[in-house]
This record gives structure tokens, sequence and C-alpha cells, in this order.
């Protein structure tokens, strides 16, 4: 595996234009592009910013990291026969774990593809574009350079900050910088970008509402940065509330009325999606979504193949769904029995036959009306942050380090969630029952063991308590007697959890490459 450094240093001479080719991911050519005929107009901006939505920049993270760190880490998902995947599910994490590797290098090659393209239109683009449309488009780039540092500093904590692909030429080896400057970091990247991204604009772009709302949810997270005993800082948690308090009230935008739609590609893009990756099909290998790997049927995938093995959800996962949250858990795991007429339609669709991940399996070629469709480039557009998200966020914020809330927009916004869900409205709110409702709203989306880590910030025996008293184990399901039975017999050894835990090992590869990584970390501001 390349070093973060050598990937930046190669994307250095690249144009960031590699990827997909739809709607407006149209792109020209790399071999076309250069200082003198590229960033002339307001459309050569759009083109470059298209290119950090989806294809190469976010593969390597998606399709090699996402899932497992967010879900399987979490105690979510079981995958028995990828022996890294086990690693993370059994704490055993050794410094050559290719998944750990996927998520570094991952998340660096979507920053040096940022950094490009800022500098870019920073020292190229012509003096006739106007300075709105100049930073509209460094807003984007911004804004997804955000989300990767974001993912950077839950997962690994003091990671190195690259603003400027350049300077590794003369100066490769960069030492960590401290957290709280990471985190510093993604604030002035996301304020620009709530400054300058407009309030709408073509379908799959970012606006100023999904700044906002990632604003809210990264200030929600540092709230409880360096606290202690359960309490976070009340200037940050109030600076969530604005802005998530700003989306909820203010941006015009709602819930998509069934959730189980959020997960099929005829709703990609749809107005709850405030990001999304931008997959399309027929790329090949290394540019598409290749989460159809995780189909348990070939009856059900593009070109009736690679439905390799199945993800597995844990007995604990199953649990969290009360027994009327029957919506977000039929489009989420499949259990014996269900069925799912929209999956291979033309056959009379799928009748499920075991326990698995459902989410993001949405069916083959002809179910999509995509020909070139195939397992390496599904065409849902997964989002990485929903109008949901914000909303829960906006009651965890006016929560804060209360013990409980009656508050009424705290209870308007989580409950409009759970009406979506079919799930009775809850008459209070309490830390508990928010972490609850975000892992069954956002299972199998990566976000559970963000959402722990966050905890572990100011109440780490919690979060230990927490990831150490889960039921990790996969289960069976009668559809009889519609029961399901913990496996016992089959569980991995999982070793008990401590604080360290909640921060992922620098890969062995990157420490021998930059040997200054294994160092304190240092200041960047």
């Amino acid at each position: 595996m390349r070093s973060a450094n050598k990937i930046i240093i190669t994307l250095l001479f690249a144009a960031a234009m590699a990827g997909c080719n739809k709607s407006f991911l149209n792109r020209p050519s790399s071999s076309q592009i250069s200082s003198n005929n590229f960033y002339q107009t307001t459309s050569d901006l759009r083109l470059a910013t298209a290119s950090l939505y989806g294809g190469s920049p976010w593969w390597q993270w998606h399709n090699g990291a996402l899932l497992p760190l967010g879900d399987a880490l979490s105690g979510n998902a079981y995958y028995p026969y990828w022996g890294d995947l086990v690693q993370l599910y059994t704490r055993t994490i050794t410094g050559q774990n290719a998944i750990v590797s996927s998520g570094w290098t991952g998340l660096y090659n979507v920053i040096a593809q940022c950094n490009t393209v800022i500098n870019a239109i920073q020292q190229q683009a012509s003096a006739s574009i106007s300075a709105t449309d100049k930073n509209a488009a460094i807003g984007e780039a911004r804004f997804i350079r955000a989300i990767a540092y974001y993912h950077l500093a839950l997962l690994w904590g003091a990671v190195p900050i690259v603003e400027d692909n350049t300077k590794l030429i003369n100066h490769p080896l960069l030492n960590r910088n401290i957290v709280s400057d990471v985190y510093k970091f993604i604030n002035n990247d996301l304020s620009f970008a709530v400054q300058n991204l407009p309030i709408t604009d073509a379908t799959g772009r970012v606006t100023t509402w999904s700044a906002q709302g990632m604003l809210a949810k990264v200030y929600l997270t540092e709230a409880g940065l360096g606290q202690s005993g359960g309490t976070r800082n009340q200037a940050l948690l109030d600076s969530a509330k604005k802005y998530a308090g700003n989306v909820c009230k203010n941006s015009g935008l709602s819930l998509l009325p069934n959730y189980y739609n959020l997960f099929r590609a005829q709703y990609n893009d749809n107005p709850e999606s405030l990001f999304a990756l931008q997959w399309t099909a027929g790329v090949g290998y290394g540019n598409g979504n290749d989460w159809l790997t995780f189909s348990p049927s070939n009856d059900i995938n593009p070109q009736k193949t690679g439905a390799w093995t199945a993800l597995e959800p844990t007995y604990d996962f199953y649990a969290n769904y009360n027994w009327k949250d029957t919506v977000r858990r039929i489009a989420t795991i499949m259990m014996n029995g269900d069925y799912y007429p929209e999956l291979n339609a033309a056959g009379g669709g799928f009748k499920a036959t075991g326990v698995c991940m459902k989410k993001h399996i949405i069916g083959n070629e002809k179910d999509n009306n995509a020909p070139t469709m195939d397992i390496w480039s599904s065409i849902e557009h997964n989002s990485i942050l929903r109008l949901a998200d914000v909303y829960l966020v906006y009651a965890d914020a006016i929560l804060g380090n209360n013990t409980s809330t009656s508050d009424a927009d705290a209870l308007l916004y989580f409950n409009k969630v759970r009406a979506r869900a079919g799930v009775d409205a809850a008459p209070m709110l309490d830390a508990d029952t928010i972490l609850r409702e975000r892992r069954a709203e956002f299972g199998f989306e990566g976000q559970y063991w963000l959402d722990l880590v966050r905890l572990s910030y100011y109440n780490p025996d919690k979060a230990i308590y927490i990831i150490n008293h889960q039921a990790r184990m996969t289960f069976a399901y009668d559809p009889t007697t519609r029961m399901a039975k913990p496996d016992t017999t089959t569980a991995p050894s999982i070793l008990p959890a401590t604080i360290s835990a909640f921060t992922l090992q620098i890969p062995s590869t990157e420490l021998t490459s930059d040997p200054k990584l294994a160092e304190a970390p240092v200041p960047y501001f």
C-alpha cells in the first residue's frame, strides 16, 4: 500500500478529473487539461469540482473502509471470511490491517484531489470568472475536504494537515497535528463553505445547507473534546444548535416521506440528501460503488454474479430495533421470509432465506434500467450526510448537558424522524434515546462507530461499557415464530475495549515511510 505522502505527490500531477461520467459529472479528458486551457470559465470550475463527488478519488475509502470501520468496528456487522474485518470485530487490529490502511490512504486521496482543485482555482482561474463563482467552487472543494478530515479526526485523532500538495515535494515527512487544530481546520473549511455555497444548486451538488448541517455535526462532536464527567462545552453545543436549527427551520427541506426509498437508485439525490457520493454504471473496477458484492444472492445482482459473502448484522444491532420499528428494519436488514418485489422484479422478486444487510442492495441492471451496471458499479448515490442526521444533531445539541429534555423543538425534529419510521413519538429525550435512534436510523451507513467515538470524548466510561456489553454475535431468525436466536457457538473471542480502542493505529506502511508520524503531534496554527 502506498503511503498517503506518495499518493498526494502523485496526485499533484493529476488534474483531479478521473471518475464517473454522468449528469453534472461529465468531464473532459485529463490529457486535455493544462494550466493554459483549463480553469478559464465557470463551466471549467464546475467540471473540476464535479470530479470530487465520486469515482476514483472516493473509491478506496468508500469501498475499502467506510462500512467496515463504521459498522463492523462498532458491533453492528460481521463478515466471517475477511480476516482484516474480523480483526476490527474482535479488536485484534494490527498495523498491517488492509481496511485501516485503505481508510487512511483513501481519505488522503480525497484531500489531495481537493487541494489540487482549490490551489488550481486560486492560482490559475481566469480573471474573467467572478469572485462569487470562484468562491463557490472553492467552497465545494473545502466542504468535501472537511468531510475527509472529519473522518480522519474521529478515527485516528491527531493526523497531518495537508493543504498544499506541492510542499510535499521538498518536505515529504510530516508530523501529526494536534486534534484541536484538526477540528479548527475542519471548522474553517466548513465556515468558508457556509458563506460561499449557494442556497440551491444542481441536483447532487452541495449547498450552504449542506455546509451548515455538517458544521453543526462537527461542533456537536467537538463539544466533547477534552471534556470529562459526561459534560460538553456549552459554547460549542450552542453553535451546533444554531447551525442545525437554521437548517431545520429555514432551509425549506424535508425528509423523504418513505424511508425505504432513501436507498433506491430512483430516489438518488432526493432533497433529504445533503451530501451523497455520485456513482454511475460501467466505469470499471476502482471507479464505482461495489457494495453489491455484499449481496446475498447472484439472482439479484447485475449480470448474476458477485454475491460473494453477505454482510451479516449482529444480534445486538437487530435488538436495537423495537417491535414497531419494522420500516427501518426491513430497509436495513433482510431476514428469512422477507419479500422484496423490486429485487429481480422480472423473476418475481426476491424472498430472503437468511439474515444479512439489505441497505444498498438495489437489485440487478434490469431492476435499475442500467444495462452497463455491474458488481463494481452500483448506481446508488449513498448519502454521507442526510437531513435526518441534522434533525438528530439539533435534538442532541438542545439536550446538551441536561439529563433529559422535553424541549418542543428537540421533540419536534426528533419525532419527525420517528414518525417517518412508523415509531411512536418520544415524550422526552435523553442521551441513550438519541444514540439508539441514531443507530436505528443510520445502520449500515458507516455512522455508529463515529457516534461512539463522539461519546468517548466526554464520557469514556459509558462508551467503553456500551461496546463491552454488546451481544456481538450473529443470529438466526425463524419467520414462523418470529423469533431471533443469537448464535453463541461460533462467536469469535473479542478483546475487552479500553479507551485506546477509540483511536485507530496508524498503518505500519505509513510509519515506515514517515517516521515523524510516531512523534508527538504538534500545533498547526
